[in-house]
């Protein structure tokens, strides 16, 4: 049997490009300012080529739950695909370097690593073209049976759920994960994907396969197709699956905080303060990660929910969607550790 893990996370390899431009260049481009686009391979390299001056960080929702959980001292793996190449490499490299576990083997062939492409303009606005390429290759081939049974929560990322190969993958990590006792986690990730995959998000929901959701309220009232916040909270705490159990709920207000929706009750959690508000990018995956990184160590919900604010604090107050300071010093210093 593999080492007990706190938490295991299926999610998208992807590596960010971050540079700052104008909005003559996304004009000359053809890119739809604050949007985020899918584009192909000869469109993302021709882009990159084009960009000039970048940055480039590891990324990927689900990865940054990892690591920012790894960071607060929980022990952490990751389960995704990137190709054996340059940005493939920097990826797994990151990761290994903040503590999370990544043992899934690079792809020798096939669609290059996948690369999210931020172009950032004067007045703070990120506009986004993503190609998906090598971890849309994730399939249940790559979903270790010993690794997925020694995790005490398996967090799934709801962007991953388009291919149909990488939903073979979770259904087998949720199967494995239960049979060992163990709890399954699902983020809805995006409002718009939602909006696709409304119906077997609630088959999972309501067939037992989740017992800890994650959402926004953007998400949530998409799932529940409301435009009326109450009503989608109402909903999501009435929520029962087939054996007629309740399901923990997560759910981020941005500065209102979050509430957190268990056995019919709903408290609410505070916003975190946040100095600067620099870049929201990440904030949702951070705060997943300080949650889960609380429940591994044992602390109750709204204790758990308060450290994920504090995560998410620090990292809408920098560019980019990975910590940069102590995330264990500023808990003790707010005596949340």
């Amino acid at each position: 049997m593999a080492a007990p893990l706190d938490l295991l996370v299926l999610g998208n390899a992807i590596v960010d490009v971050i540079a700052r431009t104008d909005d003559a260049f996304l004009e000359k481009e053809g890119i739809a300012k604050g949007a985020m686009t899918l584009i192909d391979e000869p469109r993302a390299e021709s882009l990159f080529q084009a960009m000039g001056q970048s940055t480039i960080v590891s990324g990927g929702s689900g990865a940054n739950t990892a690591v920012g959980a790894a960071m607060l001292g929980a022990k952490t793996a990751f389960i995704g695909r990137v190709r054996d190449d340059e940005l493939g490499h920097l990826f797994r490299h990151d990761l290994k370097a903040t503590g999370v576990g990544f043992d899934v083997p690079a792809a020798t062939d096939g669609p290059a690593t996948a690369r999210c492409l931020v172009l950032v303009t004067p007045d703070g606005e990120r506009t986004m073209s993503t190609y998906l390429g090598a971890c849309q290759g994730l399939g249940p081939d790559e979903v270790d049976k010993e690794t997925v049974a020694s995790a005490r929560v398996v967090y799934l990322e709801g962007y991953l759920w388009d291919p149909p190969a990488a939903k073979d993958a979770f259904r087998k990590a949720v199967e494995i994960a239960h049979r060992a006792g163990n709890a399954v986690a699902l983020t809805l990730s995006d409002a718009f994907c939602v909006g696709r995959y409304r119906d077997e998000f609630l088959g999972l929901i309501r067939d037992g396969s989740i017992d800890i959701l994650f959402a926004n309220l953007g998400e949530l009232k998409s799932l529940y197709e409301t435009d009326d916040e109450e009503k989608a909270v109402a909903a999501l705490r009435d929520e029962r699956n087939g054996r007629g159990m309740h399901m923990l709920g997560l759910v981020t207000r941005s500065e209102k905080g979050a509430l957190v929706v268990h056995g019919g009750h709903v408290r609410e959690v505070a916003a975190s303060p946040a100095e600067h508000l620099v870049d929201t990018t990440g904030a949702g995956d951070l705060f997943a990660a300080g949650f889960l990184a609380g429940h591994a160590r044992g602390l109750d919900h709204a204790a758990s929910a308060r450290l994920g604010a504090l995560a998410a604090a620090e990292v809408i107050q920098h560019i980019g969607a990975r910590p940069q300071a102590d995330l264990v010093m500023l808990a003790r210093e707010k005596g949340l550790l």
